[in-house]
């Protein structure tokens, strides 16, 4: 995963409601009023939000009869998380690099 589909992942993610939403979701498919009768938020916006989720690929519709509920992808969440440990990595080996240098002086 790039930076440049990690950048619009994350400015979704760090919404709080996004976030309860995605959370929500991970105990099980719901509709857009499910989802605003469990959280403090109109219908309205949680549509909102599920809009952008869906724009970056976290959520995807699922239609129920003449309900539309929303499930999480999970393989995106998976590939954010090991573009992140990635990075973690390269951190871990650039202060392990500085630790050395600055006790061999």
């Amino acid at each position: 995963m790039t930076a440049g589909a990690l950048i619009p992942m994350f400015a979704a993610l760090a919404d709080e409601t996004r976030w309860s939403i995605l959370t929500a979701l991970g105990e099980g498919e719901a509709s857009a009023s499910a989802l605003a009768e469990r959280l403090p938020v109109s219908r309205q916006a949680i549509a909102k939000h599920l809009a952008v989720l869906q724009e970056v690929g976290l959520v995807e519709p699922v239609r129920v009869g003449r309900e539309v509920r929303f499930r999480v992808i999970g393989a995106e969440l998976a590939a954010t998380a090991r573009a992140l440990d990635a990075i973690g990595r390269k951190w871990d080996r650039r202060l392990a690099e500085i630790k050395e240098i600055a006790e061999g002086l």
